[in-house]
């Protein structure tokens, strides 16, 4: 009997393997495996053309001591920073003035306005806002001129080159938070907003108490999505500033890339790309668990 009920079981869960192989497949393929192969190649000293030397943990005690590294580092998690700050505010800004105050035509309208910016590939979105803020003749600089105020280099000056391209990636990326966001706020049951006003609570009351907490998983997935890609970020740093202005604006990703495949430092680049997997990793397993105490579930 208890052999029969195997098969048995077997013949049920064969179907649910069957489904799930082909993710499964792709998984092993092109994340597992590489991320073995980062691990093997970080151990050793390569530059693609001699014979691969055993190193160690050399490339790994180099990250600690490597400035430009430290610097990517802080870079990437400013931008990043900012990015999630950014795009969480004014994507609910957005997301509240089109569910609230706009007919559905209106609503139409600007959902694809703002949507369709994020459709646009980031090498062509980096090369219109490099010459949009070029110093010489750019569009900025002409409007800047017109009303009297002074022009800047944006992305050249060490201060201003990384604030720059913040907001170069807030236009960019700005529409799929803003869409992701408005789904949530149409979840909302109008009921709750009708027993809170009943109740007497105010506009600002029935957001904070209403809205947020029911858009709470909403804005945990806008987060971290935003956190991931931001701290990924690779184009517009390579197109706009090549990590300039003195490294100002150079990315974890974007040093990887130099080491990798401009000074062949193949070993150190694969470490450089594992210390990246495993802040994202580190980062995200963190905002799970904060999770815990402000997402409604």
């Amino acid at each position: 009997m208890a052999s029969a009920a195997t098969q048995a079981q077997r013949r049920d869960w064969l179907p649910g393997y069957l489904f799930i192989s082909p993710a499964v497949l792709l998984f092993l393929v092109f994340v597992a495996a590489p991320l073995v192969a980062a691990f093997g190649l970080s151990l050793f000293h390569w530059d693609l053309l001699s014979t691969p030397e055993f190193a160690g943990l050399d490339n790994f005690r180099q990250l600690v001591t490597d400035e430009a590294t430290i610097r990517a580092v802080v870079n990437t998690f400013v931008f990043a920073a900012a990015s999630v700050v950014t795009h969480i505010g004014a994507g609910m800004l957005l997301a509240l003035g089109v569910h609230r105050t706009m007919t559905r035509g209106t609503k139409y309208f600007v959902r694809t306005a703002y949507f369709f910016p994020f459709l646009v590939s980031w090498a062509a979105v980096a090369l219109v806002w490099k010459y949009v803020l070029d110093p010489s003749f750019g569009l900025a600089t002409h409007y800047l001129q017109e009303i009297g105020l002074p022009v800047t280099n944006w992305l050249a000056s060490p201060t201003w080159a990384l604030p720059t391209l913040i907001v170069v990636d807030w236009w960019h990326t700005i529409g799929y938070t803003f869409i992701i966001l408005l789904a949530g706020l149409q979840t909302v049951p109008a009921q709750l907003h009708e027993a809170a006003r009943v109740d007497g609570a105010n506009a600002w009351w029935r957001f904070w108490s209403v809205t947020l907490p029911v858009m709470s998983p909403t804005i945990f997935f806008a987060t971290v999505i935003t956190f991931i890609g931001a701290f990924q970020i690779f184009d517009p740093m390579l197109i706009m500033t090549n990590g300039g202005p003195d490294g100002a604006t150079q990315s974890i990703v974007m040093y990887t890339y130099e080491k990798g495949f401009q000074a062949f430092e193949v070993g150190y680049a694969a470490a450089l790309s594992l210390v990246l997997f495993a802040v994202i990793m580190t980062a995200t397993g963190l905002q799970f668990r904060l999770s815990r105490r402000w997402v409604q579930q």
